[in-house]
Order: C-alpha cells, then structure tokens, then sequence
C-alpha cells in the first residue's frame, strides 16, 4: 500500500537550491515505489467547492513574483489521468463531499516544485487537487479519509504546504530558527505521532504560537488531507525536519 505524504514546498526558490531539505526529496523519490499516479493537493489552488483536475497536460503556472529569472523557464510537464480522476470523484460522491472538474488549470509551484524534486522526468500521471480553507479541521480529514482507499491502487496522495508559514515573520538573513516557531512544530510532532486528532482539529486554539505560524490556514489544511488519507493504520513517521529564513517550516511526514 502506498503511504500519504505531507511535503512543504518552502519558497518557490526551492526548485532552484542545492540543500539537504533538496537532496532529500530527491531521495525520496528513489525509495518509494514508482506510484500509478500522483494526487496532490496544494495550498496555492484555493476554491471553496472541492475541485478535481481532468487535464490532460498541465501547463507550468509561476505564481510567484520577484524570484530568480532563472524559475521563469522551468517547465514540468506533467500528464492527467483520467481514470484517477474519475475514482476520486466517486469516492467524493460516495462520501457526500460536492465536487466539481476542472480541465484547464495547470500546476502551481505548491506541486510541480514538489515534484520535480520527487520525480523530474515527469512520468508520473498527476490529478491536482484544490484546498478549502473555510472547513472545519475535522471536515479537512474527512477529505483526506475519503481519499484513502486510493492508496490500495498504487495511487500516491500528497499535501503540498507548511506547518509554519508566516510571510510577514520571515528573516531572509538568519541563518537560526526562531524558538516560536520550533514550539508550535514540536507540539504538533507529539501529537502527530501519537494521532491526537482532537487536540490537531484545536490547534488554533491548544498550540503554543498558533497564531503566528499558522496566520492563515490554507498552508496547514494540506496536512490534515494527507493524515486524514492515512486514518487506517494511524501511523505517523517524520521524515524531515528544517527550517529556512528563521522559521519557514520543510517537514515532510508520512502516513502509513
């Protein structure tokens, strides 16, 4: 069975950096078995009615600014899949969740960053999938349980985002990591490993720093989509952890 993943995509620059958080995805990408295809859900494709990708192939979408020219020019060619696409929108169905297609958006730099680290010759099918951050934590897992049968087909689920990500707290400079930032990323790893969902579903409001490392809540949904594709054996592992500009969170769980 493949494992759900959580992967933080850091800044769009990471595409571009020789690092171990890098060297480490690339890694990954040898290890796990050569999935059917790739479901991915990234914290940059907001909508608030859940939506499923039915491109046949994706275009490269830079939404970012400011960055090296050098972003500008990479391309991730990434394939649909059709059949993935239409087992996700049963199981949606199946579990009373609304989905709609859509069959023109091409993957932002939450996925295709992620991917090309994992797999850079794009020969993986990829279905995108879209985050809704006005749900309850404990409707996010739902999505990811409705999901998790997928991980039987070969199909490999990831959340694409950050557990602290705080535009306005970055230190472009520090070489550090600001102690609010470890607080808030040490107390979710306990109650990551011991499964305590309803302290996870109360994290706003149980978990030192919340406010500052989750200031808006799309980053984070991802998180609770990956764990939620993994309730069945409720086995959390992590497998990296670091920090850039003071306290941008790279961490990487899976979910077995």
């Amino acid at each position: 069975m493949m494992p759900s993943l959580f992967i933080a995509h850091g800044a769009p620059s990471l595409a571009l950096e020789e690092n171990a958080y890098t060297e480490f995805l690339q890694q990954l990408g040898q290890e796990l078995p050569k999935p059917k295809a790739i479901v991915l859900f990234s914290a940059h494709w907001e909508s608030t009615t859940q939506l499923v990708s039915s491109v046949a192939n994706y275009e490269t979408i830079y939404d970012f600014g400011g960055f090296q020219p050098e972003l500008y020019q990479i391309k991730y060619p990434a394939q649909g899949h059709e059949e993935t696409t239409a087992e996700i929108q049963r199981l949606f169905a199946d579990a009373g969740i609304p989905v709609e297609s859509d069959s023109v958006r091409g993957l932002d730099h939450g996925a295709w960053v992620v991917l090309r680290l994992l797999y850079p010759n794009a020969d993986v099918p990829v279905v995108a999938l879209s985050v809704n951050r006005y749900l309850s934590n404990e409707q996010q897992y739902q999505v990811g349980q409705a999901l998790a049968s997928l991980r039987e087909q070969d199909v490999l689920v990831i959340g694409s985002g950050g557990t602290v990500h705080n535009l306005r707290q970055l230190n472009w400079e520090s070489a550090g990591v600001d102690p609010w930032a470890m607080a808030f990323d040490n107390w979710l790893q306990d109650k990551l490993m011991s499964w305590d969902t309803a302290s996870l579903f109360a994290y706003d409001k149980l978990a030192p720093s919340a406010q500052a490392a989750v200031p808006t809540p799309e980053h984070f949904v991802p998180l609770l989509l990956a764990m939620g594709a993994g309730d069945q054996n409720k086995k959390a592992s992590l497998l990296f952890k670091a920090y850039q500009y003071g306290n941008l969170s790279l961490s990487c769980w899976k979910f077995d």
